[in-house]
């Protein structure tokens, strides 16, 4: 009996992992696998490929980043609204195809751009080159944008429907997804890095681009299974116009049916609605005003929602020069590290993040989403205090008597020419900023100067507040993700989010602008203290959002699934 009860147990055990493997849950985190993968890849190789056509400049790299957050902010709201007005199979494919068809067509060019550049050089005085490179930024963008739908579909859409009712579940998934996101943050940089690095350009441009042909194929299929496995993605609630013309038309039914997602599919619409559309046709001045009109009542709408001041603590923590992007690798150099040691500190970083999106869930069950949030801030604001320290130890060259505008001056309006390379020797980038700090060094001071080492312990303290505050950061990330998934209405979930974006990607742009504009080392310590400030006034939003929903509750620690969804129903009334 004990042998037979032990194989019993071990074909359960094998048949709930089979379902597993096979559940819509899993589908969902592959299909999720394979996308940020080739995200992550594309977005990693087309800034390097941009710096090497471009004759080692940062220029059409910072052109192309300004295209891609201008593009986001505008039209955010406009996708979100797409998103919304659509059957979700077809935003799904639709944004998957473009975005693939996309990153291949531009690999494509890329390549030709690669073997063909001395001869596209002389062809119209350099003018097809150009034409390629505006071709090439044009086609990334529509690929960000497409990644952009497919984002705010599936992550908070898709995975709301699929979790259910049950909120411990939707967590669950939250955090995974975004463990997925942090390993492949890592994971798929390295991987084309190698290849590009033993391989050539042109042989990374034809892997991105067969890597993402083989990936639509296979996502493709993987949505088409979890949208079979789980019916009530073929539910979608009704649109508010559609409502709004129901009752316009005065229709005498006991209950609105909801719209099936498999007639908009076949391209048909309720009878009544159509009547309707027949007797008023749009004019041609409202089809041209409609993208105004939808980006208006977004931005309105995203104002009118109870969990508002949750999004924007979140948007304004993107103002922030503390994380591990260029700006911060390249300071990073300036102070000495080498590119071994700041692998290993993103390394350190994305462990640190795994970590967070394990408390969230802890912490979510133990006292609830809403003060989740609060522990997460007051977890990131206190590892922040390190960069804030850091910038008064020694090695630290903040600098006020230097203007953080001296560099503008002497590149514009004194005449210097604009470094072109990229990898610049620790001691040659640091004899060029004390060159246009001061202007006066001799080249034996300099010399000197370059040579002398730099204590550590300034940079030290400031990556490790930066990779310690990951953890509350990850936290605090998936708390206002959730609830955006569970009190933004379903046929407003998209616009929301896209809305959400085009605020993220505004204080981002925001927080390039603050370093183009101070861009010398002395000044970094400024950039430190004003992005703390910004995290710190994005986490007092998200707490007078808690305190408002939860009230003396607040420090109360209990699981009370139902407080925000309770709450929020007041504080819209209120609105």
């Amino acid at each position: 009996m004990s042998r037979a009860g032990a194989q019993g147990r071990r074909g359960g055990c094998c048949g709930s992992f089979a379902n597993y493997l096979t559940s819509a849950k899993f589908l969902l985190y592959l299909s999720h696998s394979l996308s940020t993968w080739g995200d992550r890849m594309w977005h990693f190789a087309v800034s390097v490929f941009l710096v090497e056509l471009y004759g080692n400049s940062l220029l059409l790299t910072a052109v192309y980043g300004l295209v891609v957050a201008g593009s986001v902010l505008v039209l955010g709201a406009i996708i979100g609204d797409w998103v919304d007005k659509n059957a979700r199979l077809k935003v799904a494919q639709t944004s998957l195809v473009v975005q693939n068809v996309s990153v291949i067509l531009c690999g494509i060019i890329l390549m030709m751009v690669f073997l063909h550049k001395n001869e596209l050089l002389t062809m119209y005085h350099g003018w097809v080159l150009t034409s390629c490179y505006i071709l090439i930024i044009t086609i990334a963008n529509i690929a960000n944008l497409a990644s952009t739908a497919t984002a705010i579909t599936i992550q908070r859409d898709w995975i709301v429907v699929v979790a259910g009712e049950d909120r411990s579940k939707l967590a669950d998934m939250n955090a995974t997804i975004r463990r997925i996101d942090q390993l492949t943050n890592i994971l798929a940089p390295m991987a084309v890095g190698q290849i590009m690095t033993f391989g050539s350009p042109v042989i990374g441009c034809g892997f991105i681009s067969g890597w993402n042909l083989v990936s639509m194929c296979m996502e493709y299929f993987l949505l088409w299974k979890v949208y079979q496995k789980t019916p009530a993605l073929a539910v979608k609630a009704a649109l508010k116009g559609e409502e709004t013309e129901m009752k316009q038309l005065n229709v005498y039914k006991d209950t609105e049916p909801k719209s099936l997602e498999g007639t908009r599919l076949m391209g048909e619409k309720n009878p009544d609605i159509r009547e309707l559309e027949s007797k008023q046709e749009p004019s041609c001045a409202s089809q041209i005003t409609e993208p105004f009109r939808t980006f208006r009542d977004g931005w309105v709408s995203y104002y009118n929602q109870p969990v508002f001041l949750a999004g924007m603590g979140l948007a304004f923590l993107y103002m922030t020069v503390l994380g591990f992007d260029c700006i911060t690798t390249g300071y990073a150099y300036t102070q000495g590290l080498s590119g071994s040691i700041l692998s290993i500190l993103m390394g350190a970083s994305a462990i640190t993040g795994i970590i967070g999106t394990v408390a969230f869930t802890w912490l979510r069950r133990k006292c609830g989403l809403v003060r989740t949030g609060v522990i997460s801030g007051w977890a990131q604001l206190s590892c922040l205090i390190l960069c804030v320290i850091s910038v008064f130890m020694p090695g630290s060259p903040l600098d006020l008597s230097v203007s953080p505008f001296e560099d503008i001056r002497s590149r514009f309006f004194q005449g210097e020419p604009v470094s072109t390379t990229t990898r610049i020797p620790e001691t040659v980038f640091t004899t060029e900023t004390h060159h246009m700090a001061n202007g006066s060094h001799t080249a034996d001071a300099v010399l000197e100067m370059s040579t002398k080492p730099v204590p550590i312990i300034s940079v030290s303290l400031l990556f490790a507040g930066v990779i310690a505050a990951r953890v509350g950061l990850w936290a605090f990330d998936l708390t206002v993700t959730q609830l955006l998934q569970e009190n933004v209405i379903e046929s407003e979930r998209g616009i929301i989010n896209g809305v959400q974006n085009s605020m993220n990607y505004l204080l981002d742009l925001l927080h390039f602008i603050m370093v183009i504009l101070a861009p010398n080392p002395e000044a970094f310590g400024l950039l430190v203290l004003i992005s703390v400030s910004f995290v710190a006034m994005g986490h007092i939003m998200y707490f007078r959002f808690a305190h408002k929903t939860l009230g003396n509750q607040l420090f109360v620690c209990g699981s009370q699934e139902k407080e925000v969804s309770n709450e929020n129903q007041t504080n819209a009334s209120d609105v």
